[in-house]
């Protein structure tokens, strides 16, 4: 569970959820780098999780909507204060 949760994407998506529901194309716009392959992946692995919810609106074209559930929503705000503690802190941390 923690490798799902410290994965970069993982916390990025639960971030840019936490404010509205987003739409596949719109977290792609709104995560730019994430490839849709590893998207996709990720969105699964937080929806078995139960992090994420995927609601399909029967619609032409289909519309299909991802939301933070109530453990998503529970996990979001340990997640906004490690991400802010990053942003911070990142002229701190010495990478190699």
């Amino acid at each position: 569970m923690l490798y799902l949760l410290a994965n970069k994407w993982s916390t990025l998506i639960i971030g840019a959820l936490e404010e509205q529901p987003h739409r596949f194309g719109e977290l792609q716009s709104r995560l730019q780098g994430v490839s849709p392959k590893v998207l996709t992946q990720t969105l699964r692995k937080l929806e078995d999780f139960g992090f994420v919810d995927r609601t399909i609106y029967p619609e032409v074209p289909l519309h299909v909507e991802y939301a933070l559930t109530d453990i998503g929503r529970g996990v979001a705000t340990p997640l906004a204060a490690l991400r802010n503690w990053i942003e911070v802190n990142l002229d701190k941390i010495h990478t190699t």
